[in-house]
């Protein structure tokens, strides 16, 4: 990710990452006519935009209970020793694993906590115990949280909810 340069988030800037945000393949034509510019001027602006790291990776959600069995938790990890050395050598773990699709470093009685999505429960245990097997990563306890359902689907941020930064 580009963080090059800062851009000015005027109105127009705003309104192109809140659309972008939650409409990530929508044309330059239809996004241009909804923030009021020609295609031209609403391509050079979402292109400086991009560059400087104000939005990146877009991606296409799919309906997985459609096209494969699986098995989505959150995992909490605790860890033996917070140190700064031992929490890099963990999220280098993590990031080594596609399951563990996100992974938050939380205050309270838990260090970490991870979205994952495994083809079933046992693959998901053997990658918990893969991780609590490395004495290098000094991880204390983990906690497996089955989800059940979803009554609501993450979809976006929300940004218009949100104070926009000067």
């Amino acid at each position: 990710m580009a963080k090059n340069k800062d851009i000015k988030l005027d109105a127009i800037n705003r309104k192109i990452l809140a659309t972008l945000h939650l409409n990530g393949d929508i044309t330059n034509a239809k996004l241009a006519e909804i923030v009021n510019l020609s295609p031209a001027a609403c391509s050079q602006r979402t292109h400086a935009l991009k560059e400087a790291g104000y939005y990146f990776n877009c991606h296409t959600e799919v309906d997985l209970d459609r096209i494969c069995e699986h098995v989505i938790a959150y995992v909490e990890f605790k860890l033996r020793d917070n140190s700064m050395e031992v929490r890099r050598k963990f999220e280098a773990a993590i990031e080594l694993m596609p399951e563990f699709m996100d992974c938050l470093r939380v205050t309270g009685e838990t260090d970490y906590i991870s979205f994952t999505c495994c083809t079933n429960v046992a693959e998901l245990n053997r990658l918990s115990d893969e991780l609590s097997s490395n004495k290098n990563l000094k991880i204390q306890r983990i906690v497996t949280r089955l989800v059940l359902e979803r009554p609501k689907f993450y979809l976006g941020y929300p940004i218009a909810k949100l104070k926009w930064l000067e």
